[in-house]
């Protein structure tokens, strides 16, 4: 809670704040008002918050300017803006649903509130579960009616931004896939849903069990906006053409899958590679469900990584040139890749060197136990309750192998692919 001190002194204002915390404690169940000793007083705070919210939802699903704008505090003129363009930037956007729910309340003073949200929405045709993202909310009581308006918007615990906060967004239809892009020409989002458009078939064609077979593509302007979606630094993202990211899902645990492109680094790829980046992040799409903690990532990307090259014919140099480059000097791996190698902010040499044997991995299941059975292991991984004795169970059950064998044909196997 803040302690900024208003004009009639640090007492004045402690006293306030104490009241606020009186009347607020223990408000992280805001959707269940009227509870705790304070329930009639803290449940009407919390129920005209909610209509606050409840009349914002409907009108951004109605695409309601004007009704979304009378949210906001009639003071707060660049903000009314601000609100009005994001509206505006979503104009075209097929919105399923969009609702919000209040996780915490607290007073900054008397009249003044923030509030913390969830914003739940789904994107028509796509979303088997809502998408999420935190947001938190300013508030002032003003006016005679005694109404909450909203004084400021910024994200929340997940640091996240939206893609229709970054400019109007246009969207392009494929066959399987939903392209929404903001700073990017027509032609440019239409090539990236032809590529989408033949990665999903290939993807379903490799991957046995039922997937919705399409998918949603969001492509910012810069890789910072990219960053700025992801809540992260952009200089984690520059050398990387393309990410696959979920929101926590409903009930269910189905998530709201979207593949994200960086427009600087997938611009820099010609179309083979355009190709293998969208098949492997759609790969990711298709398998959400059978990866999991116990998923060593050696696993999860090479197997993606295959699915990609799969589709493609490939030369073991364009698959797999800095490890080429390693074999062919005498240095063959001792281990397969650990998930500290997969960093992305680390060495790139090494994090292309855990791709490519990850995928050669892959490959040598395929092409010793076969295509069927390297799924089955995928999915023998990945129903196992622990982290730890995953791998060497799902060799056992599945391959008839152990970890050192295992290992030991891997490397054999760079010899002869790479060597």
């Amino acid at each position: 809670m803040s302690r900024r001190r208003g004009r009639g002194g640090g007492r004045r204002a402690a006293g306030a704040l104490l009241a606020w915390a009186l009347l607020l404690s223990g408000c992280a169940a805001c959707d269940d008002p009227g509870r705790g000793s304070d329930g009639p007083v803290l449940g009407a705070v919390a129920r005209s918050v909610r209509a606050l919210l409840d009349r914002r939802a409907a009108a951004v699903t109605a695409h309601d300017a004007d009704a979304y704008v009378a949210s906001v505090d009639p003071r707060a003129v660049g903000l009314r803006a601000a609100q009005r363009r994001e509206l505006d930037n979503l104009a075209d956007v097929p919105l399923d649903s969009w609702t919000y729910r209040v996780t915490e309340l607290t007073g900054r003073g008397a009249g003044h509130l923030t509030a913390h949200v969830r914003l739940s929405y789904r994107i028509k045709g796509y979303d088997r579960a809502p998408a999420t993202a935190d947001r938190v909310l300013d508030l002032r009581r003003g006016g005679p009616d005694g109404r909450w308006y909203l004084t400021a918007d910024r994200p929340g615990g997940d640091g996240g931004g939206l893609l229709w906060q970054q400019g109007r967004v246009r969207v392009v239809r494929g066959t399987h896939s939903l392209v929404l892009g903001v700073g990017r020409t027509g032609h440019h989002l239409r090539a990236i849903a032809r590529t989408a458009d033949r990665a999903v078939p290939a993807v379903s064609d490799a991957w046995p069990e039922r997937w919705p077979g399409r998918v949603l593509v969001l492509v910012p302007h810069t890789v910072e906006d990219m960053a700025g979606l992801l809540g992260a630094p952009a200089a984690d993202y520059r050398g990387m053409a393309a990410v696959t990211t979920a929101r926590p899902g409903g009930p269910d645990g189905a998530p709201a899958d979207r593949v994200i492109v960086n427009p600087q680094a997938y611009g820099t790829l010609g179309a083979f590679g355009q190709r293998v980046v969208l098949t492997h992040e759609i790969t990711h799409v298709a398998t959400r469900a059978r990866t999991t903690g116990a998923t060593p990532a050696w696993l999860s990307e090479g197997f993606a990584d295959r699915v990609a090259y799969r589709a493609e014919h490939y030369t073991a140099a364009q698959a797999a040139p800095a490890l080429t480059a390693a074999v062919r000097r005498g240095e063959v791996p001792d281990a397969l890749p650990s998930d500290e190698d997969f960093g992305f902010a680390g060495d790139e040499a090494r994090l292309a060197k855990a791709y490519e044997g990850g995928l050669l991995a892959c490959e040598l299941i395929a092409d010793t136990w076969g295509e069927r059975k390297l799924s089955a292991f995928y999915r023998a991984v990945a129903g196992q309750r622990e982290r730890d004795g995953a791998v060497e169970r799902a060799l056992r059950e599945v391959l008839s192998s152990t970890p050192a064998e295992f290992t030991a044909r891997w490397r054999e196997h760079l010899r002869a692919r790479l060597g």
